[in-house]
């Protein structure tokens, strides 16, 4: 079986093939055109005659739960990544496949991190064939380097939790680490040695796979309280030592940037929100864990605080600042998609008004609404941009893939997005005549901030119209990127073969773009 086949230029005009890892896949059609049809895929009935009566599901190892399955050749396993780089799981289920003699597994992670990086040894031999999620660091370097077997897939959270949903990959095994769990399966993040808040990434893992098998280092008797994963949808239960390392799970803070352009950055964002109206009484916003976005959520409850006004909700990734927002009653709920610290766990454990979400209740497009078009604010990054304002987030400028999707092409959807950029990175400039790698559509980008200055989306007239007279640098993107170049100095294209390693799906399962080898 061939990596890919049939290239075609898609909506984008991006190359991308249409057969990927022996599959049909359908290129980008442009934002909204593409209209799925048919129903959900479901997992095989199952009769409870066949689990234990007293409901323990638990055995004794990782490897017998895998022979349980009936792990074999050609199957797909899948993980999720709430313990970042402090996972433990992974890697063991890997070795245990390995000594099983199982071939040309699919990996088929939400995330994948540095700890992550002893996978290469089964990608090398085999025992992997190829991964469909990020690949990130030392594993994104390997795909970049053209030495996967087969053709990596990077979606974004919704579009994975839409690829389960939709058909498009079939779960065979799905093993769910949880930090707390009960013989029967039920299972959550919030308690525990391993405490990482929600367990939403595994929500589709548990909903749709054939076999599910959770692993915990904390079982506690029925029921396990609150459950975010239901005991009803799981096989077997593992008992492990440590299944992640709380140091590298999530850190005991999570701090703003120091760096004067990062909150110069900041300080431009908000009062752009502020002086176009995007701010007012009862607004939502969404801002990352990163230094620079947590110095906008700061920015925006001084001005919440000062005029006694207050958020309806602020999307997470959580942190100790969202916290303080919504303890201090700056905004009325979190609605959390990933907890990056722990006031955030401590928070969503104790405070009703901290939600845990999934990517099926916020970010899946083939689902009946979204809830990213409610969000008044969203604040990205990116590595790159280009004069149409189209933005790449998993490549860097020589091509080479070191980072995933995430949530952030569903995060696009909202009412006005703004990405705040540094206007260069180690002498090479971030706004391009043209992105590497196509990961977001410029139409759903509305203004990018740097040091420099700020450029508004010419869709967006609105706004264009609002900053008349502001004391804000307003400047076009093509000024941005002229500023860039008298700086640095015009930038060389990357050197890249024409042989493709992985693609990128948008948000309804298309493929938007290719990522090539690089030399």
């Amino acid at each position: 079986m061939s990596k890919y086949d049939k290239l075609v230029t898609n909506a984008a005009g991006r190359i991308v093939p249409t057969i990927i890892n022996g599959k049909e896949a359908i290129p980008f059609m442009g934002v909204g055109k593409f209209k799925t049809a048919g129903r959900k895929a479901a997992p095989p009935l199952t009769s409870c005659a066949d689990y234990p009566a007293d409901g323990n599901k638990v055995i004794a190892s990782l490897k017998e739960a895998l022979v349980r399955c009936g792990l074999k050749d050609g199957m797909t396993i899948s993980s999720h990544h709430h313990f970042r780089n402090g996972d433990l799981v992974a890697p063991q289920v890997f070795d245990a496949a390995k000594e099983l003699g199982v071939k040309n597994l699919m990996w088929f992670p939400s995330a994948s991190f540095p700890c992550h990086e002893p996978l290469i040894k089964y990608l090398e031999d085999g025992t992997i064939d190829h991964i469909e999620g990020s690949m990130n660091g030392a594993l994104g370097r390997f795909t970049s380097e053209g030495r996967m077997k087969g053709l990596g897939v990077l979606r974004s959270h919704g579009g994975r939790y839409q690829a389960v949903q939709d058909g498009e990959v079939h779960i065979d095994v799905a093993v769910i680490a949880a930090p707390s769990a009960d013989p029967f399966g039920n299972a959550n993040g919030v308690n525990g040695p391993a405490a990482c808040g929600l367990l939403g990434f595994a929500l589709a893992d548990s909903q749709y796979a054939d076999k599910v098998i959770v692993v915990t280092d904390n079982l506690v008797p029925f029921p396990c309280i609150p459950w975010q994963i239901q005991g009803n949808y799981v096989d077997y239960v593992v008992v492990l030592d440590q299944i992640g390392i709380p140091e590298k799970i999530i850190s005991g803070t999570t701090e703003v940037t120091k760096s004067p352009d990062r909150l110069l950055l900041a300080e431009w964002s908000a009062r752009f929100c502020d002086e176009v109206g995007l701010i007012y009484d009862g607004f939502s916003f969404q801002a990352g864990a990163g230094g620079t976005a947590l110095s906008i959520g700061i920015f925006f409850a001084d001005i919440l605080r000062e005029r006694g006004w207050k958020a309806r909700f602020a999307r997470g990734g959580s942190n100790k600042y969202l916290v303080k927002m919504l303890e201090e009653g700056l905004t009325e709920y979190i609605l959390d998609g990933q907890t990056f610290d722990l006031e955030g766990v401590r928070s969503m454990r104790d405070n009703p008004s901290h939600v845990n979400t999934s990517p099926f209740t916020s970010y899946n497009y083939h689902g009946k609404g979204n809830f990213s078009t409610l969000v008044d604010v969203v604040i990205l990054g990116a590595t790159e941009v280009d004069v149409h304002f189209n933005a790449n987030v998993v490549t860097h400028s020589d091509g080479m893939l070191l980072h995933g999707i995430g949530g952030w092409q569903n995060c696009l959807f909202g009412k006005t997005v703004i990405l705040p950029v540094p206007l260069f990175r180690d002498r090479n400039p971030v706004i391009r005549e043209e992105v590497t790698t196509l990961c977001g559509p410029g139409e759903l980008i509305d203004v990018i901030v740097t040091e420099r200055g700020i450029a508004v989306n010419p869709r967006r007239t609105d706004l264009i119209e609002k900053m008349k007279g502001s004391s804000l640098p307003i400047k076009t993107i093509r000024e941005l990127k002229e500023e860039a170049e008298k700086i640095c100095g015009v930038p060389e294209q990357p050197i890249l073969t024409d042989e493709i390693v992985a693609v990128i799906k948008w948000v309804d399962g298309t493929v938007l773009d290719s990522v090539y080898k690089v030399t």
